[in-house]
C-alpha cells in the first residue's frame, strides 16, 4: 500500500551507498522549489488588488470602505483554511493538502473574473483565500521538514520568494491590462491566475512526501528513502531517521497521542494549556515573529502603493502602475539576498539588519510624504524610500519570519503551531490593509508610516531579546535550544 502512494520522482531512483553525496541537496532544492510555487498564486491574488481596484472601483462604483474590506478581506477570509490546514496536513498528507489548496486558487480565480457585483467579489475572494491560507501554512512546514540543516535556511527561504515573483507578477499583469476596457482589463488580470494551479498541482503530485509526516503514519522505510534522497550523506538520513522517530514516539511513551494520530484537540491542549517551559518560548517567538513581520506595514505598501505615490504627486496611472512594478522587482530580488545568506550569515543578524533599516526607511518615507506641496524631486525621494523599505523588509522579516517559526516548532505540534503562527499573521495584516485608507484619513498618510517605523523598532528590540540564532540545528534539536534559556 505504501508503494502505491510514493511519489513518482522516487520510482525513478535507484539508491546506492554512492549517491551518499552533497548533491543529494539538488533533490532537496527540487522539492522545496515545487512546494513553494504554490505561493505565486497567493502573491498573485493578494497584490492583484493595489492595480486591479483602481478599475473595479470606475467599473462597480464602489466605496472607499468596500475597496479596502475588498482588498484586506483574504487575510481574515483566509482563518479559516489556516486553523484548519494543520489538521488537513496531518491528516491528508503535506502533499495533498497543497493540491487542495491549488484546487481552490483556480476556483477563486475564475470565481472573480466572473463576478459582477461587490457581494460576488466578496464571496470570490472568500474561495481563494481558503487555497491561499492552505498553501501559506502547509509549504513551509512542508520545506522545513524536506530540508538538511546544512540548506534549510535557503530551500525555507523559497517560499517567500516565490510569494514575491506572484506580487510581481500581479503588478505586470496591472500594467499589462490597464489598457483594456474597465469593465474588461480587471477581469482578465484575475482569468489568467486560473490555469497555473492546475500545473502546479501536478508539479506537486510528482515530489515525494514529507518524511516527517510518513514518520508518523508508521511508515518507517518510504520515510528513510526521503531522508536519504534529501540528505547530505546517508549516515545523516540515518541520524535524521533516528531523531524523527524519536521525536514522534516520545509523546506516545509519555501517554499523549501526539500529531498524526488524529487526536487534532491533544495538540492544542499541549500548545495553549499546558505548554513546557521550551514550548512556552517558542510560541512567544512564533507569535511574536510572525506579528511583527505584518504590523510594520509592508502590506500596506504592497496593497497600496498606488495611493502612496499618488499622494507623493504622480497622477498617471501609467507611471503609478510602472512604479509599482519597481516595487516588486526590488522586493524580489532583495530575497535572494536573505536566500543566500540565511545559512551563512543567520537568521538573528538578518532580522536585525531587516528591522532597523525597515524603522529608518519608514521613516524617511514619512517624511517625503509631509511636504507641502509636491514636485519631482519629492516624488522621487517618495519613490526611493518605498524601494529602500521593501529592500530591507526582503532581507529579513519578508523570508525569514515564516522560515523561523517553521522550523522552531516541535514535530508533534508543528502543523497546528504553523496555523497558529500563521492566523496571527494574518490577522494582523487583514488590521493593516482593511484600516489603511481609514487611519490615513485619521492621522494622515505621513503619519501611518511613523507608526509602522515605531512598530519596525520594537521588532528590532523584540528580536534582540527573544529570538535565538537557528542556522546549522536538526529541527529535532529547537526543544534543547529553546530550553537552555
Amino acid at each position: 500500500m505504501a508503494d502505491e502512494t510514493a511519489a513518482p520522482l522516487l520510482h525513478s531512483t535507484t539508491l546506492t551507498a554512492d549517491d551518499a553525496s552533497p548533491r543529494r541537496n539538488r533533490f532537496a532544492f527540487v522539492c522545496a522549489t515545487l512546494a513553494s510555487m504554490t505561493t505565486i498564486l497567493m502573491g498573485y491574488n493578494l497584490a492583484l488588488m493595489s492595480g486591479a481596484q483602481l478599475f473595479i472601483r470606475q467599473d462597480l462604483g464602489l466605496s472607499d470602505v468596500q475597496i479596502e474590506v475588498l482588498t484586506g478581506s483574504m487575510n481574515l477570509f483566509m482563518l479559516v483554511s489556516i486553523l484548519a490546514a494543520g489538521w488537513v496536513a496531518d491528516l491528508l498528507g503535506r502533499r495533498g493538502t497543497l493540491v487542495l489548496a491549488n484546487a481552490f486558487l483556480m476556483a477563486g480565480a475564475l470565481a472573480m473574473s466572473a463576478g459582477g457585483s461587490y457581494a460576488a467579489l466578496v464571496a470570490a475572494r472568500f474561495v481563494t483565500s481558503v487555497g491561499v491560507g492552505f498553501a501559506r501554512v502547509v509549504a513551509p512546514v512542508y520545506n522545513a521538514e524536506i530540508s538538511p540543516a546544512s540548506t534549510r535556511g535557503v530551500l525555507s527561504s523559497l517560499l517567500d520568494m516565490f510569494i514575491n515573483v506572484g506580487i510581481l507578477l500581479s503588478y505586470v499583469s496591472n500594467y499589462a491590462f490597464a489598457g483594456l476596457p474597465v469593465h474588461i482589463g480587471w477581469r482578465v488580470m484575475f482569468a489568467v491566475g486560473a490555469l497555473p494551479p492546475v500545473f502546479l498541482a501536478a508539479g506537486v503530485l510528482a515530489m515525494p512526501e514529507s518524511p516527517r509526516w510518513l514518520m508518523m503514519r508508521g511508515r518507517y522505510e518510504d520515510a528513510r528513502t526521503v531522508l536519504v534522497r534529501t540528505s547530505d550523506t546517508l549516515a545523516e538520513a540515518d541520524l535524521r531517521l533516528q531523531e524523527i522517530k524519536q521525536a514522534v514516539e516520545a509523546p506516545r511513551a509519555a501517554g499523549s497521542s501526539g500529531a498524526g494520530d488524529g487526536d487534532g484537540f491533544a495538540v492544542w491542549k499541549e500548545m495553549l494549556l499546558r505548554p513546557t517551559k521550551s514550548v512556552r518560548r517558542i510560541l512567544v517567538c512564533v507569535i511574536g515573529v510572525l506579528f511583527f513581520q505584518q504590523a510594520s506595514g509592508i502590506d500596506a505598501i504592497v496593497l497600496y502603493s498606488p495611493l502612496v505615490f499618488q499622494k507623493s504627486g504622480m497622477s498617471s496611472n501609467s507611471a503609478i502602475l510602472g512604479a509599482t512594478i519597481a516595487v516588486g522587482v526590488v522586493k524580489t530580488c532583495f530575497i535572494l539576498v536573505a536566500t543566500l545568506f540565511s545559512d551563512r550569515v543567520g537568521r538573528r543578524p538578518l532580522l536585525l539588519a531587516s528591522a532597523a533599516c525597515s524603522a529608518v526607511t519608514l521613516t524617511c518615507l514619512g517624511l517625503t510624504l509631509c511636504v507641502g506641496d509636491t514636485s519631482t524631486v519629492s516624488t522621487a525621494a517618495c519613490v526611493a524610500s518605498v524601494l529602500a523599505f521593501v529592500a530591507a523588509f526582503s532581507v529579513g522579516f519578508g523570508p525569514l519570519a515564516p522560515a523561523y517559526s517553521s522550523e522552531i516548532i516541535p514535530l508533534r505540534l508543528r502543523a497546528q503551531g504553523t496555523s497558529l503562527g500563521t492566523a496571527v499573521n494574518r490577522v494582523t495584516c487583514a488590521l493593516v490593509t482593511m484600516t489603511f485608507i481609514s487611519l490615513a484619513d485619521w492621522i494622515t498618510m505621513p503619519g501611518c508610516f511613523f507608526l509602522y517605523a515605531g512598530v519596525a523598532a520594537a521588532a528590532f528590540v523584540f528580536v534582540y531579546l527573544q529570538l535565538p540564532e537557528t542556522s546549522g540545528r536538526s529541527l529535532e534539536d529547537m526543544d534543547v535550544l529553546f530550553a537552555a534559556k
